[in-house]
């Protein structure tokens, strides 16, 4: 049986999570469910985030260094996980490296610094999106991926490809930092939600014209989803500006992803 450890890095988590995750594991399963241990720390409250930075480093430490799970989910975004980032990858042990990490979003910063040092890592489905419409099956997804590795459950284009996936807006963040990723030869698949169109082109001009994103083999854009209405409204939309800066860096785009803030969002499993 697997045993999956939930941290949240940033945000806390809905106090409803996890009986609702249970429940979809019991149904998928049954006896076979695997054992979803949720940390305390998720459900801590420090004004807007799941307890101060040390607990939410200390709690990924916990079960990332612990040789009894499988793998580390993260139960939500939101913000913070840079804040403690530093604490920790600094603490990894080896037993952190035998395990499979799922998350997206703010937790892109973690899952780039685990990349870089060796661990297998995933963008898609957390915790926290059972409450989306049709919420079920995000988790579903998630938790076919963690326990079976299911290959149903990733982006049908990263078949055979070296392939990595970032929220713009955190990715850009990232860039010059050492959690910046390592994009050499890599498929490169982008997402966000809530931004306004012209961040999207700041970002993705960011990102584009440094070393770190032209060294990427491709990009893929995936949902840009409830966009900021802007007065006056912006010239282009989101695949315009992704075809515009990846024209100017040379980097080839290569369509849509099947990623983004929402209940269809697939799995892309780091690699290459």
């Amino acid at each position: 049986m697997k045993r999956i450890g939930v941290v949240a890095p940033g945000s806390r988590l809905e106090a409803a999570a996890p009986d609702a995750v249970r429940a979809i594991a019991a149904e998928l399963y049954a006896a076979q469910a695997p054992d979803i241990v949720f940390h305390p720390q998720c459900f801590l409250e420090d004004g807007h985030f799941a307890g101060p930075d040390a607990a939410r480093a200390a709690a990924f430490l916990d079960y990332a260094n612990d040789p009894a799970f499988d793998a580390v989910w993260f139960a939500r975004g939101g913000y913070g996980a840079c804040r403690m980032a530093d604490a920790a990858l600094d603490g990894l042990k080896p037993a952190a490296r035998e395990k499979l990490y799922l998350g997206y979003s703010d937790a892109g910063v973690l899952l780039a610094g685990l990349d870089r040092a060796g661990c297998r890592v995933a963008h898609g489905p957390m915790a926290t999106d059972f409450k989306r419409a049709n919420g079920a099956a995000a988790i579903t997804r998630a938790l076919r991926f963690l326990v079976e590795g299911a290959a149903d459950t990733l982006e049908p284009s990263t078949q055979g490809v070296a392939a990595v996936a970032f929220n713009i807006t955190i990715l850009s963040t990232l860039i010059g930092t050492r959690f910046e990723p390592n994009l050499k030869g890599r498929v490169l698949m982008l997402e966000d939600v809530g931004e306004y169109l012209y961040r999207i082109d700041r970002e993705l001009f960011h990102i584009l014209s440094s070393p770190c994103g032209r060294a990427a083999a491709g990009v893929r854009l995936g949902r840009v989803s409830e966009i900021i209405p802007n007065d006056p409204p912006f010239a282009l939309g989101e695949e315009e500006i992704a075809r515009h800066w990846c024209a100017k860096a040379g980097v080839a785009y290569l369509g849509r992803a099947d990623i983004g803030h929402d209940s269809e969002n697939k799995v892309v499993l780091f690699s290459g």
